[in-house]
């Protein structure tokens, strides 16, 4: 996506066919595990995708959204003709507000369009792609990217329709809010259940009490699933070492944190960064 890319803001649509691809070579290029600069959406107006997000396979039958966080790693695994409209956005770009419901809805499933809410991303959409095209009017760039932070809010809003409103929200469920929240900006240094009890000014009893109740898993398990996940991020989308990535991640003692990954994945860490190339 060109248009005004260096700006910190693309869209585009694309009409995609497997048999486009005229050689393998080319095919696995496109699948290829990734992450993106900014936050994507990707609306899929026509066809079927197979994708892969954070390990976690999805099946996507148009009329559908996908909204990807820069931290995510995904690939396309497979696709059957599809017509996709993309929008790719930097922090930068969005209004902050907005950018504070991503971070809440982050990690988002894809979701089915109902056919009144693909209408108006629809129409949101080309109004978007109109004013990337327009190079003769003043306030062109200023038009374009409200019109697209309009696209989003408006996503945003789809995905908040699926989740309980705040003011609904039981203490137990808001306590696991706040943790959750803290614990995506703190997991690398952050890494023991007193700590985010303090941080929330609760008991550590309590605060894992409120976690069972409402996920089923422990604090301790919860820090220890988010350290895994971005571990299995940087061994799929860099060539960091597994030192570096230990490091990174906040263990100073590298096979202390490698016992931890083959503990809960079943694999070594070198092991599984193979599997990329499988």
């Amino acid at each position: 996506m060109d248009n005004n890319s260096t700006q910190g803001i693309a869209i585009d649509t694309f009409s995609i066919k497997k048999s486009e691809f005229r050689t393998a070579q080319q095919y696995d290029d496109a699948t290829q595990s990734h992450r993106d600069e900014g936050h994507t959406f990707h609306i899929v107006q026509n066809g079927t995708v197979y994708i892969e997000i954070d390990f976690q396979k999805y099946k996507i039958v148009a009329p559908a959204i996908v909204y990807m966080h820069p931290n995510q790693v995904h690939r396309m695994m497979d696709i059957r003709d599809m017509t996709v409209c993309s929008l790719a956005i930097t922090n930068d770009h969005l209004n902050i507000p907005y950018l504070k419901y991503l971070e809440e809805i982050a990690p988002a499933k894809p979701l089915i369009l109902m056919p009144k809410e693909y209408k108006t991303v629809n129409e949101l959409s080309k109004f978007c792609l109109n004013f990337s095209k327009e190079n003769d009017n003043r306030l062109n760039y200023s038009l374009f990217k409200d019109s697209c932070n309009t696209l989003v809010a408006y996503i945003i809003s789809i995905f908040l329709d699926q989740e309980k409103p705040s003011n609904k929200l039981s203490r137990m469920e808001l306590v696991t809010k706040s943790f959750q929240q803290l614990l995506e900006t703190n997991y690398c240094t952050t890494k023991r259940a007193a700590e985010y009890a303090k941080l929330l000014s609760i008991s550590t009893h309590y605060l894992n009490e409120c976690l069972k109740s409402t996920t089923g898993s422990t604090v301790s398990q919860r820090i220890q699933d988010r350290v895994i996940l971005e571990a299995k991020r940087l061994l799929y989308y860099t060539d960091k070492s597994v030192k570096e990535i230990a490091f990174e991640l906040g263990y100073d003692d590298y096979p202390y944190f490698s016992r931890l990954f083959t503990k809960a994945t079943g694999l070594s860490a070198q092991n599984f960064r193979r599997k990329r190339y499988d």
